[in-house]
C-alpha cells in the first residue's frame, strides 16, 4: 500500500501542478511542472528544518520511490516509443548521416572531454576524484535526454531540418550513452586489470546491435499485425503490448531497451501511415492514445524530478561544482557537435544548416535519464557528489536552456517559416 500511496500522491501532485501551470504560469509543461516541483520541494525542505511531522512523512513517502528503476525500467520505454511513433521516419532517413554521426561520434567525444575537464576541475574544490569516476560522470551527462528534448524542443518552432536532427540524435544517443555508462561502470567495479577491450566490444554489440535488431523485429511484426485488422481497441492494445513486452524482453536478453523502443516506434509510425495499413479512425485513436501517455508520463517524471530535492542531500560545495560543470558540459557539447559536422562537410551532398552548431549545442538538453543513471551508482563510489552535480546541471538544462531555446531560435532566425508571410514563427505559449 505504501507504493500505491506514493504513486497516488505523485499523480495528484502532477495533476495539480499541471493545472496551476496551464492556468497561471503558462510555461512549456515540462518546465512549468519541474519549476513548481522544485519550488514546493524547497518550501517543504524549509518546513522540515522545523520538524513539521507531515512534511517529514511526505519526504519518507517520496524516498520510497526508486527514481532510477521507475525511469529506466518503466517510463523510458513508453516515452521513447511515444516520441518515436510521431517522428517523420522519411525525413529522419534523409538526415541519417548527421544524426548517426552526432550520436556515434559526438557522445563518446563529449564523454572524454567532460571526464578530462572534471578530473582537473574537482581538485580545485577540494574534491579530487579518480579518473574512472569522472569518466562515469561524462558518460551519464553527455547524451542529450530524449524525454526532455521531445517535450521541450519540439515546441520551440525551430526549422524542421534542425528539429529532426536534434530529436533524432536524442532518440539514439541515449542508447550510446547508456552503453558507454554500462561499460565504464563494469571497468570501475572490476578494475582495469580484469577488463578487456574484447569484453567492452561484446557489451557494446550486445546492447546496441541487439537493441536495434530487436526493435526492428518487433516494429515490423507489429506493423504486419496492424495491417491485418481494423479495430482501434485491438490496435491500441497491440502497441501497448509491444512496448511493455518489448521492454521486458530487452531486459531479459540484456540488450538496449531504449534503442529497441526507438526502432519499434519509428517503424510502427512509418508503416501505419501508409495507405491501407490503418483506417483513419484507428490512426487517430493510436496517435491520441500515445500523445496522452506521453503527456501523463512526462508530467509524472518532471514533478518527480522536482520532488527529488526532498530526498537528495546536495551541499553548497556540490552546487558550486555543478555550476562550474555546466560550463564544462556546454563546451564539451559544442566540440562534440562541431567535430562530426567537420567530417560531414566533406560529403558533397551534405548541406549544413545556418547556426546549426549553436542550436544543436544549446538544444542538447539533459533530463531524467542522467539523474536516473547517477542514482543507479553503488554507494561505494562518489555517488552523492555525482548525483548532486548531475542534478544541478539537469535543472539548469531544463529550466535555463528550455526557457531560452525559443528566443535563441528567433534571434538566430532559424524558426519555421509562416505559411502566410514566410516569417519565422515565434514559439507558442503553453
Amino acid at each position: 500500500m505504501d507504493l500505491y500511496n506514493a504513486l497516488a500522491l505523485l499523480l495528484v501532485t502532477a495533476a495539480g501542478f499541471a493545472y496551476l501551470n496551464h492556468r497561471f504560469l503558462r510555461m512549456p509543461p515540462a518546465i512549468g511542472l519541474m519549476v513548481l516541483g522544485l519550488a514546493a520541494s524547497l518550501l517543504l525542505v524549509l518546513l522540515a528544518k522545523f520538524d513539521v511531522q507531515p512534511v517529514l512523512q511526505l519526504a519518507g513517502v517520496v524516498g520510497k520511490l526508486d527514481f532510477s528503476r521507475i525511469v529506466m525500467q518503466v517510463m523510458l520505454g513508453f516515452l521513447l516509443f511515444a516520441g518515436a511513433i510521431h517522428v517523420d521516419a522519411g525525413r529522419l532517413g534523409k538526415l541519417r548521416w548527421p544524426v548517426g554521426a552526432l550520436a556515434l561520434i559526438g557522445t563518446p567525444v563529449s564523454t572524454v572531454l567532460v571526464a578530462t575537464a572534471m578530473f582537473f576541475l574537482l581538485p580545485l574544490f577540494g574534491l579530487p576524484t579518480p579518473f574512472i569516476y569522472c569518466l562515469l560522470f561524462g558518460a551519464l551527462i553527455s547524451p542529450t535526454d530524449p524525454i526532455a528534448v521531445l517535450s521541450i524542443l519540439t515546441k520551440a518552432n525551430i526549422s524542421k531540418s534542425l528539429e529532426t536532427k536534434i530529436v533524432g540524435e536524442s532518440l539514439f544517443n541515449d542508447g550510446v550513452g547508456v552503453v558507454l555508462f554500462v561499460v565504464t561502470l563494469e571497468v570501475a567495479l572490476l578494475g582495469p586489470q580484469d577488463f578487456t577491450v574484447g569484453h567492452a566490444l561484446t557489451v557494446f554489440a550486445r546492447e546496441t546491435l541487439g537493441g536495434l535488431a530487436l526493435g526492428t523485429a518487433l516494429g515490423l511484426g507489429a506493423a504486419w499485425l496492424l495491417r491485418t485488422i481494423d479495430n482501434y481497441q485491438v490496435e491500441v492494445l497491440l502497441t501497448l503490448a509491444l512496448v511493455a513486452g518489448g521492454t521486458a524482453l530487452a531486459a531479459r536478453l540484456h540488450t538496449s531497451g531504449p534503442l529497441a523502443m526507438v526502432m519499434a516506434g519509428l517503424l510502427v509510425g512509418h508503416f501505419s501511415r501508409q495507405r491501407g495499413v490503418m483506417s483513419n479512425e484507428s490512426q487517430d485513436y493510436v496517435d491520441k492514445f500515445w500523445e496522452l501517455i506521453d503527456e501523463v508520463l512526462n508530467a509524472l517524471l518532471f514533478v518527480l524530478m522536482g520532488l527529488e530535492v526532498l530526498v537528495l542531500d546536495i551541499p553548497g560545495r556540490t552546487v558550486l561544482v555543478g555550476l562550474a560543470a555546466i560550463v564544462v558540459v556546454l563546451l564539451a557539447r559544442w566540440v562534440a557537435v562541431s567535430v562530426p559536422l567537420v567530417f560531414l562537410r566533406l560529403m558533397p551532398t551534405f548541406r549544413p544548416s545556418d547556426h546549426g552548431v549553436a542550436v544543436l549545442t544549446w538544444g542538447g538538453l539533459r533530463g531524467g535519464l542522467s539523474v536516473a543513471l547517477a542514482l543507479s551508482l553503488p554507494p561505494t563510489m562518489p555517488r552523492e557528489l555525482i548525483v548532486g552535480v548531475t542534478y544541478v546541471i539537469v535543472v539548469f538544462s531544463i529550466v535555463g536552456q528550455g526557457l531560452t531555446i525559443g528566443p535563441l531560435v528567433r534571434w538566430l532566425g532559424v524558426g519555421q517559416p509562416s505559411p502566410a508571410t514566410g516569417a519565422a514563427v515565434a514559439p507558442k505559449a503553453h
